[in-house]
Order: C-alpha cells, then structure tokens, then sequence
C-alpha cells in the first residue's frame, strides 16, 4: 500500500516511531508493522510538526499553587550536553552555496528536572536548553505537577554550580533546601586524597566522608588546610585546593546527616539515569547532530513521552478537531 495522505492514527504511529529512532529508519518500521510506505521527508516532517506543537503547547505559570500540597517533594538537576549544528547564512540569497561548508557544530546543554514524593517511582520531568532562569522555571512547574503547594518542603539535589543553588532558593524560598550531590563532592575528594595520602588514599577518602555524613564540615577543611599547596602551584595541579575552595564556598549545602536520618537522597543518580532514557537515547546518537530548534523541540516530545502524556495528547487534538 502507497499512502497519499497521513491520517490521525497514522501521524501517532510515525511520531511515536520517530520519537525513538532517527528519520531514515521509520519508513521501514511503517513498512513492516502497517504494510504502509512513507517517504523519510514526510515521515520526519510530521515528526517535527508534532514536537514543535507539544513543545509551544501554553505552560501554567510558575508559581505555587494555594494548596497545602504534599509534605515533601525531592528535586533533582542535572545536565547533558547535546551535538547541534549551525549553518550560516549567505550575504548573497541568489547565489549557490554549498551548505556542508558552511556549517558548525558544537554542544549545547539540556538541562533534565525531576521531581516525586519519597518513595514514588514515577518522577515528573521536566527539561529546556534555556538559561538558569528557565531552568528554575522548569523545576518549579515540575514540581507543581508532582504535588508541590504552600507547606511542601522541597528537597533538592544537584552538583554544586552556583547558580542551581540561588534557582531553588529563588523559585522555592524558604521551603527549598539545597544539597550539593554528595558523590561529586567525593569527586574532589579523591582527587585531593591522593595528593594528601597517596599510599593509604582510600582509607584518607573514606574518612573524610563519613566526617561529612556526620555534618562535620569543619573537620574536613581542617585537614585539607593542613595540606593545601602553595599559591605558585597552578590550579590544574593543586587538587586539595580545589576540594578546600569547593567545600568553602558552598556554606549551608552539605547537611547529609539530616538527609540521611529523613531517608533522603545525598546525590543526583536519578536525574543522571534518566538522561540516558528521557535524553540521549534519542538526542545523542553517533553521528547525530540537531538543529536547535528541532533538538528543543524533540526534547519536549521525549518529556511528553516520558510523563506519560502521550494519550493525553492525541486525545486533546482529537478534542479539538470535533
């Protein structure tokens, strides 16, 4: 069977195939499940019109709600970078430019939000490759779809740039509490320790993270004081002043010990994970490289996916076409 014209049921079957595998493969996959042939252009063209349309679908504001809602949400950050591509653009239109030439690609971050109760397996996600305050935007709807109200207590996990710090203060006040992803802080940790303890590193690290557990900060930049190298010594080869400086300017962000007793995450593994399954599965496969308006627009086809609002969706436009 040739198709000359996708209905409803067969624009879902392309975009829910185009939103796991690249263009090229999805006429193949109608071929085999539905016997139907589509050429990749439109296949991927109907991809894109869907993802552009979940994509600008209107956002509740960012805000919380007036509602008590759950009593603890946890909140994690992280991000991952993405392969994009730029063509520039001729001074001359009428001229004939070869467009490989003129292309550059790079990375662009997409920073993926989660939020859920203690003890749910289903996180809300959100994601943007906007700055800070869009991300902090994100985080704060997310949040709302997962309970967030007056009285929540949010706690929130991320490494530890500055800026995810002062975007939980700001979206979420005095009823967010930020703690730096206690894995990336063993990071510099090691590091340190095998400048410090280069013989016995593992014994010295295992120390210094259970003095963290206990909330003895002070402990830990006492013995990297002792330490630290010399101002001559460039910052690429003094790694304990690195740890000391990272654990110095972070006040207020290493209380494990009453995450620990409240049965709270101390790190970011979740959001982490689930970069491989919402992100780059689709978006980071070799030899891949978006656009960034499609890679936006695909992100949000992925967090549609991923929330389980797919039915939702298709059910809408069905909705509107009544």
């Amino acid at each position: 069977m040739v198709c000359r014209g996708c209905s409803e049921p067969l624009q879902r079957a392309i975009v829910d195939f185009g939103a796991d595998a690249p263009a090229a493969r999805i006429p193949q996959k109608l071929k085999e499940h539905y016997g139907i042939e589509v050429c990749a252009s439109t296949c991927w063209s109907i991809v894109l019109q869907h993802a552009q349309t979940i994509d600008e679908c209107p956002k509740a504001a960012a805000q919380i709600p007036e509602r008590d809602g759950v009593a603890q949400l946890i909140a994690e950050i992280d991000g991952s970078m993405i392969p994009v591509v730029e063509m520039a653009e001729s001074n001359d239109p009428s001229a004939k430019v070869d467009r490989r030439k003129t292309r550059q690609v790079g990375w662009k971050e997409a920073r993926l939000s989660l939020a859920h109760t203690p003890g749910s397996v289903t996180p809300v996600f959100g994601a943007t490759v906007g700055p800070p305050d869009q991300v902090g935007e994100t985080l704060l709807r997310t949040a709302v779809q997962a309970g967030l109200g007056r009285k929540t207590q949010v706690h929130a996990v991320s490494d530890g740039a500055a800026w995810i710090a002062d975007q939980v203060s700001e979206q979420f006040g005095l009823h967010g509490h930020f703690l730096v992803d206690f894995y990336h802080v063993c990071d510099y940790l090691t590091a340190a320790g095998k400048t410090i303890a280069s013989t016995a590193a593992r014994a010295w690290l295992e120390t210094q993270k259970d003095r963290l557990k206990q909330n003895r900060l002070q402990d830990v930049l006492d013995e990297l004081q002792r330490f630290v190298e010399d101002d001559t010594v460039p910052d690429d080869h003094a790694p304990v002043r690195a740890a000391h400086r990272y654990l110095t300017n972070r006040p207020g962000q290493f209380n494990y010990r009453d995450a620990l007793i409240a049965e709270l995450p101390i790190g970011s593994g979740e959001v982490e994970s689930a970069h491989r399954y919402v992100i780059q599965d689709r978006l980071k496969r070799a030899g891949a490289w978006w656009k960034l308006k499609n890679a936006k627009h695909m992100l949000a086809l992925r967090v549609c996916r991923a929330n389980q609002e797919w039915d939702s969706y298709w059910q809408s436009r069905r909705q509107q076409a009544a």
